[in-house]
């Protein structure tokens, strides 16, 4: 006897009328709860009359944290990518050829000018000093003889004793000593020189690098292979490029006369390491780039920056005086520009467009909009709406907030009383 194969049951159609009742009741819902486009334009607050009550409507009023708005002045700084560069930079090479037989100084070590650091086998070079004087001292012999020769014509001339080509010859050859004279002397001079040059002297002021040639190598002279690097980092300098964009309050405080602090940060840009000037600029904008470059100077008495060293640039090119700032967490963005959430009283705030300046990152100057201690929120925006009640949790406005500064809150002992508020915010 074959076994049939089970059929399956067919699904009850109570089962799908269930499931589409649940499906129905959902959207309903979801219908009801969401804000209306006219109660929100109406400016009514979310579950208000004449509209659907909206998510969170039996909520209660929405914790917030506020701090209120401020006036003072705003330091605009222009940030860039900058390269630290010696002052001077000199590759150390002999200038005559021979053994290294002495290297006088650590690698590493700050030299002065003039300081010696390596000495070449100066036997052959005192030899070739010795040869030259020889020389000299044999024709100064000669000349001396000439000389008293043309003394001796002199006279016998004036007594008509000798013909007068025999003075001028004689006179002639004075001169040709007189000549040759002045080759030794330039050939002693010469070989003074290159004896001086076996000693190797710092030709500036700077830190040494790594040595490369060793004891008894031999070196040629402006061999390739520098023996020693010295680098000048006391002062030192930065360069740094600026988009065209961006040039104009600085090329017009630049040419008055003014001096632009510039400041150098760490590549992680959060430690300065050393505060200078703008020293000088380019004379043409790169037109791959769009960019000027510019150098800035640094005494760098700490040794802070090293060359070649990349650093976070910020110049200090303008100061707003007196003008409006808000805290940046509380500016937001939507379709018809930046906005903020503006306490009414105490329980309700109102959404206020605003135009905006400048922006250090914590704070924004606002041009248009928003008056000195007019109070916005920070935290909690995301549950606002024009018109929305809430409940101040955390008031910042009795903390004074300076340009560059991270927004600070309350007191310990507020914190501690608000904490479970805090987190009723942020969920």
């Amino acid at each position: 006897m074959v076994d049939q194969p089970m059929l399956s049951r067919p699904r009850s159609p109570r089962r799908w009328l269930i499931g589409l009742l649940v499906l129905l009741l959902v959207a309903g819902l979801c219908w009801w709860l969401w804000p209306s486009p006219a109660a929100h334009k109406a400016g009514g607050a979310p579950g208000g009359k004449g509209g659907r009550p909206g998510f969170g409507a039996f909520a209660g009023p929405v914790p917030v944290r506020v701090e209120a708005a401020t006036v003072g002045d705003f330091p605009v700084y222009l940030k860039a990518l900058g390269t630290v560069t010696a002052t001077n930079t000199v590759n150390v090479r002999s200038r005559v050829g021979g053994e290294l037989v002495k290297v006088n100084f650590q690698e590493g070590q700050k030299v002065k000018a003039g300081d010696l650091l390596a000495e070449i086998d100066p036997r052959s070079y005192q030899i070739a000093l010795q040869q030259a004087e020889g020389t000299l001292a044999q024709n100064l012999a000669q000349l001396k003889n000439a000389q008293i020769d043309l003394e001796r014509y002199k006279g016998l001339y004036a007594e008509d004793s000798i013909a007068k080509q025999t003075l001028d010859t004689q006179v002639a050859l004075v001169g040709q000593y007189q000549g040759t004279i002045k080759t030794n002397q330039a050939a002693v001079g010469d070989a003074k020189l290159n004896l001086d040059f076996t000693r190797i002297r710092a030709p500036i002021t700077g830190r040494l690098g790594l040595r490369q040639l060793d004891v008894g190598n031999l070196v040629a002279a402006n061999d390739t292979t520098a023996l020693v690097v010295i680098t000048q980092t006391q002062p030192i300098t930065v360069a740094f490029t600026l988009p065209e964009s961006e040039l104009n309050t600085v090329l017009a405080r630049y040419r008055s006369g003014a001096k632009l602090p510039v400041e150098a940060w760490d590549r992680g840009d959060l430690k300065q390491q050393a505060v200078g000037v703008l020293r000088s600029l380019d004379n043409q904008i790169d037109t791959t780039t769009g960019t000027l470059k510019f150098k800035a100077y640094f005494e760098n008495q700490d040794e802070a920056l090293f060359p070649n060293q990349f650093v976070n640039v910020r110049l200090l090119a303008d100061t707003l005086k007196n003008v409006v700032l808000a805290p940046s967490a509380a500016i937001q963005f939507g379709t018809d520009g930046s906005f903020v959430y503006v306490m009414e009283g105490d329980n309700k705030v109102r959404i206020r467009k605003l135009t905006l300046g400048a922006s250090d990152g914590d704070l924004t100057v606002v041009t248009a909009g928003l008056a000195k201690g007019e109070r916005v929120v920070l935290e909690g925006t995301d549950r606002l709406r024009d018109g929305s009640d809430v409940e101040v949790v955390n008031d910042s406005s009795q903390v004074p907030a300076t340009p560059g500064q991270h927004l600070q809150g309350q007191d310990n002992k507020d914190a501690a009383a608000t904490s479970d508020r805090k987190d009723k915010v942020g969920a």
